[in-house]
């Protein structure tokens, strides 16, 4: 009998989207050959097991859950392949139990959040769907003032904090960040490897060609403020107020934005897109040779 190491139950629970104990037991009974348990579970589960594991969830919704006294939020997202099951009142339950789950304990492990009664739950919901669901990140926010928005569509989620203020004010600011997407608060936040990669992006454009060394560096210098106000918070105009900035909204209400965390649906997740033509002519070419 072969000896289960962990790293073969999460490679089959990575190919399967089956719950860690099923996977054991089928690993087990197939004497630790992942293939065979494959297609044992296959057999017993239909072909989808195999599959939904190897898509990509890049669609889904995010979530926001505020304190009653505004001391603190959770924010998360919660992915599917498409949108016609992001819309799932069944998706949607499950969301809502997860965000629950992270409020009250406070949690932002995926995998510690997801043990137990979730992941059975999400995996009853893969089986029943057909798609792969898959809780993505969830991030906490604690102290001073806080108050987030999720706009319409609930693939845009923001939660800011501030110190001072009211709720109202954190909830206007989140509704700015989600339209506009600013990249920091304040100038000096921006990430030193991101001024310095604009500033060559900058000096290779074709305007800085045969400029002196002092004009070049005038004119990164000019473009790169203008780069950090555009990207930062508190210099970009309130979007219900474009003659204020959100750093005067803030000051003249006596806040100060500490800070905010702003998610999108799928951000960063390359979503595999098919060419049916090709996936076709594959097919019909793989089933000549067979």
């Amino acid at each position: 009998m072969a000896a289960i190491s962990a790293s073969m139950v999460k490679e089959l629970r990575e190919r399967t989207s089956l719950g860690m104990m099923e996977c054991k037991k089928a690993l087990t009974e197939a004497d630790g050959d992942v293939e065979l348990a494959i297609e044992n579970l296959r057999k017993a589960s239909g072909l989808k097991a195999a599959k939904k594991a190897d898509r990509t969830a890049a669609d889904g919704v995010v979530a926001v859950k505020v304190a009653d006294d505004n001391g603190s939020a959770v924010i998360l997202e919660v992915n599917s392949e498409t949108d016609f099951v992001a819309r799932d009142a069944g998706f949607l339950a499950f969301v809502d139990s997860v965000l629950t789950k992270a409020f009250n304990e406070k949690q932002v492990d995926v995998a510690a959040l997801m043990s137990g009664e979730l992941e059975s739950a999400r995996e009853a919901l893969v089986q029943k769907i057909g798609e792969n669901i898959s809780v993505r990140r969830v991030a906490l926010i604690e102290g001073g003032v806080i108050d987030g928005y999720v706009h319409s569509n609930n693939r845009i989620a923001v939660v800011t904090q501030l110190e001072g203020g009211n709720a109202d004010l954190a909830r206007d600011v989140s509704m700015h960040v989600a339209a506009v997407n600013p990249q920091v608060v304040r100038p000096e936040d921006m990430p030193a490897e991101l001024v310095e990669k604009e500033k060559d992006i900058i000096k290779a454009q074709p305007d800085m060609e045969g400029k002196p060394a002092e004009i070049v560096e005038k004119m990164t210098q000019g473009r790169i403020k203008k780069f950090l106000k555009e990207g930062s918070l508190l210099e970009q105009p309130f979007v219900k107020n474009p003659e204020l900035t959100v750093g005067k909204l803030a000051q003249e209400a006596g806040a100060t934005v500490t800070s905010f965390v702003r998610f999108e649906v799928g951000e960063g997740i390359e979503k595999e897109t098919v060419d049916f033509a090709e996936e076709v002519a594959a097919q019909v070419k793989a089933s000549s040779k067979g």
